[in-house]
Parts: structure tokens; sequence; C-alpha cells
């Protein structure tokens, strides 16, 4: 496309008499002239400016119907995980898998004023230990450790009220044997040591 001359905008807006133009250049002013005339004797674009302004005069649809046609409509959503949370729901989840299940579900619920007493002793060959103490009236057979690895190691556990409690080990359900691992040892009634276990509350 070849540029307009600048001439030709100066004689249309007035800037320049016509009639110093050269000829060809009086020729395109005219046809321009003629070309703006046909324009605007044409009929004008009444439907369009008609649609316009009727949809700028069309009162806006109520809420409700708003809401209804919002959902009507099918609707993309986009969920975007930022790194940060990506990070924090990973440590999450991964805090979660290193928790054992017991802690989480089946494990002891512990009082505010509650511990755990931990019990474990060395009786090679023995077929039962059990614990008794001033826990439980030192009566035998009711309070069973285990043994799952057969390599003679007892192990057991008790949720206590925070407190000290004297106690000791019955092997076979004869033998009463201290615990010589004890935080210490008092004497009894019997000639013989009780171990002593102080239970802390775990809630403070």
């Amino acid at each position: 496309m070849n540029p307009i001359d600048p001439r030709i905008h100066q004689a249309l807006d007035g800037e320049i008499a016509r009639g110093n133009l050269p000829a060809d250049l009086r020729r395109a002013v005219e046809r321009l002239d003629a070309a703006a005339e046909l324009l605007a004797a044409a009929a004008p674009a009444a439907g369009l400016e008609s649609r316009v302004m009727a949809g700028i005069r069309r009162p806006l649809p109520s809420r409700a119907r708003r809401l209804v046609r919002w959902l009507s409509t099918p609707q993309t959503v986009m969920v975007r995980i930022r790194p940060a949370w990506s990070l924090a729901l990973a440590a999450a989840v991964t805090l979660l898998a290193l928790v054992p299940l017991g802690d989480r579900w089946g494990g002891p619920m512990l009082g505010e004023h509650e511990g755990i007493a931990q019990f474990v002793g060395r009786f090679p060959g023995a077929r039962s230990v059990h614990v008794v103490g001033s826990f439980n009236d030192w009566r035998t057979g009711t309070i069973a450790l285990e043994g799952p690895d057969h390599d003679g190691v007892w192990r057991g556990a008790l949720v206590l009220p925070a407190g000290t409690y004297e106690y000791m080990f019955v092997v076979d359900g004869e033998r009463w044997i201290p615990d010589h691992l004890a935080e210490r040892e008092v004497a009894d009634n019997f000639g013989r040591e009780n171990s002593i276990v102080i239970v802390r509350a775990v809630r403070r």
C-alpha cells in the first residue's frame, strides 16, 4: 500500500487550498470527498446500534437467577499448590508415617497425671515372667512380660499414676527376683530387696 501524500490530509482538513495541489492530488481529494458523501447518504446501521443500546438498557438479572445460571453452567476448577505448601504437605505425611501406629490409634491414652513404667529383665530359659508390685497389691500372674525374640530378654510397660512404686519379677510363677537395673532398691518385711520405679507424668 502506497502512503498517502500528507498534502491530501492538509487539503481535507482545509489547511491548504485544493487549487494549489497538483492535478493528481486534486483528483484523489475529489474521490475521497465523493466516498465520504456516499457514506453519509447511506442508511445508518440501525440494527447494530439498536442491539447495543438494548443491551445497555436491559436490567441485570436477579441474584437468584444469576446463581441458578452459574450452577447450571459447567465450571472449570483449577487447584494450584504452591511449592511451600507442597513441602509442608510432604513433611506432614512423612511425620505421620514415622509415628508408630500404636501411638496414633492403638496406644494407651495417658491422663494428665499419668506416665509409663518400663520393665525389662533378662531371664534365659524362663517360661514366663510377671511383674508384681505395690501398683497391683503384689498379685502374681496378672501382669505378664513378653519375650518375643527368645533371647532371654523380657519386656513390658504399664500406664500408672505419677509416683514411686516397689516391684519385683516373678519367674515361672515361683522365683521372686528384684530388678538389679532399677533406679534403687529398698528392703521389704521378708528380708528381700524390692526394686523401685519412679513414674513421672508425661503431660505437664
